[in-house]
């Protein structure tokens, strides 16, 4: 009997995306449990904390057909990706593409990744078509300005941006 294959499919998330959730479910369909890492960095000014990127990932997923929920698991993370990787067991990192440019930086990263341990292969997967044009940065700045993200994230995440973008409306 084969040993059980980990995925690890990290990001800040913040937030989440139409296009996360696409790679997300598609990723579950080639491993056996997919841990969905939620990046710390606050050195990138997130909109929404750690704790609420996880919850509204949680909630995302919790959406799913059942039998692709079940084998998905979100936790946070602040430590170096291949670390988090070998803590969760996993042997494959997935990553999403969504165009040419994305390219260079993630086969820079794909290659430290190898250099630091070399039992976790990266696996990218491919944006489909009607997403690659999303980024949680475009969909911060179109909300910020009042412009409309239902097209690009759920109809949860749209409201919990329209709420944050208003909260801080009223404190400036």
């Amino acid at each position: 009997m084969r040993k059980s294959r980990i995925g690890v499919y990290p990001g800040t998330f913040d937030p989440i995306t139409n296009g996360h959730t696409d790679i997300i479910r598609r990723a579950a369909k080639i491993v056996d449990r997919l841990v969905v890492g939620v990046a710390r960095n606050d050195g990138k000014g997130p909109l929404f904390s750690t704790d609420e990127r996880v919850e509204i990932t949680r909630r995302e997923i919790a959406g799913f057909e059942p039998d692709i929920a079940e084998r998905i698991e979100v936790r946070p993370f602040d430590t170096l990706l291949m670390k988090f990787a070998e803590s969760v067991g996993a042997s494959v990192i997935i990553r999403g593409l969504r165009a040419v440019s994305d390219f260079e930086y993630e086969f820079q990263m794909a290659g430290m990744n190898a250099r630091l341990n070399t039992e976790i292969e990266t696996v990218f997967l491919m944006s489909a078509d009607r997403y690659q044009f999303i980024s949680s940065r475009f969909v911060k700045e179109i909300g910020a300005l009042g412009g409309d993200v239902s097209h690009f994230v759920s109809k949860e995440v749209a409201e919990r941006l329209t709420e944050r973008f208003s909260q801080r409306a009223k404190e400036r």
